[in-house]
């Protein structure tokens, strides 16, 4: 997987302190300055994305068949995976004697600056769900195309995922284009990009619904749909 474009913080403190690992906040003398409570929130952050994401991708399967791929996904390997696509292992702030102990490839290190970076960017984002949605759930769509998911147990933004990063080892990306209507009765347009060029557009009353049919229009416009 290629590395992912960093994220933009509104709060560059935040990011910071999702990076400052305990032994450089000791080191330091730092009063509360580690990414651990960050971690705690990631974690359950990560638990709830991933599951509702399940949910939807596969219908069929039962509960104990959910809760084990979930388990599968948000564990210290696949997380770490995730920080290394994302370059943390190059950013996290450690000790010395940490640093010396291989802690930048230590995959419980990199988990857990991982999801104290989602729980940093939840709380970044106003506590918004929906936004650090849109950052995992790429990676979590990626992590189920390499364990053999296929385009028949997936809908139609999976299914063009795994498309795009069959052909160019990217994941799209959605942008809302036109937004229009009263709170109560919203209509959006999503376009949804490659190397940023169009390849379809969508709507519906909900982001996550205009994303969707932005992804069907681009699937039938590369006749993948049947």
């Amino acid at each position: 997987m290629e590395p992912l474009q960093p994220l933009k913080f509104n709060d560059p403190k935040l990011l910071t302190k999702a990076l400052t690992h305990k032994s450089y906040a000791n080191e330091q003398g730092f009063l509360d300055g580690d990414n651990e409570r960050l971690e705690f929130l990631g974690d359950a952050i990560l638990n709830f994305v991933c599951g509702e994401l399940l949910y939807r991708e596969f219908s069929q399967k039962t509960e104990g068949e959910l809760t084990q791929l979930r388990a599968s996904l948000v564990d210290k390997t696949q997380l770490a995976a995730f920080a290394i696509a994302l370059q943390l292992d190059k950013h996290i702030r450690l000790g010395k004697g940490v640093e010396k102990s291989g802690g930048r490839s230590n995959p419980r290190l990199l988990s857990s600056a991982f999801e104290a970076l989602v729980g940093a960017y939840f709380l970044d984002q106003d506590s918004t769900v929906e936004v650090v949605q849109d950052f995992v759930e790429p990676l979590f769509l990626w992590a189920l195309a390499q364990r053999g998911a296929t385009s028949s147990t997936l809908n139609y933004k999976s299914r063009f995922q795994e498309w795009a990063l069959a052909e160019f080892g990217e994941v799209p990306i959605y942008i809302i284009v036109e937004e229009a209507g009263p709170d109560h009765a919203k209509r959006f347009i999503a376009e949804v990009r490659v190397k940023d060029m169009p390849y379809g557009r969508g709507k519906g009353r909900k982001k996550q619904e205009a994303e969707k049919e932005a992804a069907r229009s681009a699937l039938e416009t590369l006749g993948l749909l049947g």
